[in-house]
């Protein structure tokens, strides 16, 4: 092999090195890249589904087992969550009302939204013609958007009479507490724009 060919090596060997450390965190020092949460531990930590054990930041709440989230490596080794990536829109996901209960027309239809500071919102407004008894439930909101402890908004259910929306942990949301006794007929409103803003935790 000639003097020429064995620097060509050379500079080969030293530009695949180069290469490989530059894909490699442990040579680079510091490092961000994107894993899926495989579980949710103790003391602020997850871990991924490679095995990386990960602290949150405290902004990154609501941990889930499947989340897509953004971790960066110190030069020292340790690695630190940043937060949930997005896998939506940030649009309104309509909510399913229960038999005799529709859309009021020229409102917003019933919804709910995820916000990124830890709440949750509600949206738009059903109507149902009859009585409404003490105790209704309007709607159950799916899992990700249920309180974790009662939360209560002021309504009006009929023209001149008014009650509470009470959200629950499991999910129902309830009329009542009227302020009269409400007629047979006529209709009843359930207005979900009261609650524009609740906490999740």
């Amino acid at each position: 092999m000639t003097s020429s060919g064995i620097l060509s090596l050379a500079d080969a060997v030293g530009e695949e090195a180069e290469r490989s450390g530059a894909r490699s965190p442990a040579v680079r020092g510091a490092d961000w890249r994107t894993a899926e949460v495989a579980t949710v531990d103790a003391a602020g930590t997850v871990t991924t589904t490679d095995g990386i054990p990960v602290r949150r930041l405290q902004s990154y709440r609501r941990p889930a087992v499947g989340d897509i989230v953004v971790i960066t490596r110190s030069g020292a080794g340790s690695w630190a969550a940043l937060g949930r990536l997005d896998t939506g829109t940030d649009g309104w996901t309509a909510l399913t009302l229960p038999g005799g209960w529709s859309p009021q027309a020229n409102y917003y239809a019933p919804a709910y939204r995820l916000n990124r500071d830890g709440t949750a919102s509600l949206s738009g407004m059903s109507v149902l013609s009859g009585s409404l008894a003490t105790g209704t439930v309007v709607t159950t909101l799916p899992s990700e958007a249920r309180p974790a402890a009662q939360v209560r908004f002021p309504v009006q259910v009929a023209v001149g009479y008014f009650g509470v929306m009470t959200l629950l942990p499991n999910g129902q949301v309830q009329l009542g507490d009227y302020s009269g006794t409400l007629p047979g007929t006529g209709n009843k409103w359930a207005q979900f724009d009261v609650a524009t803003h609740y906490r999740l935790t």
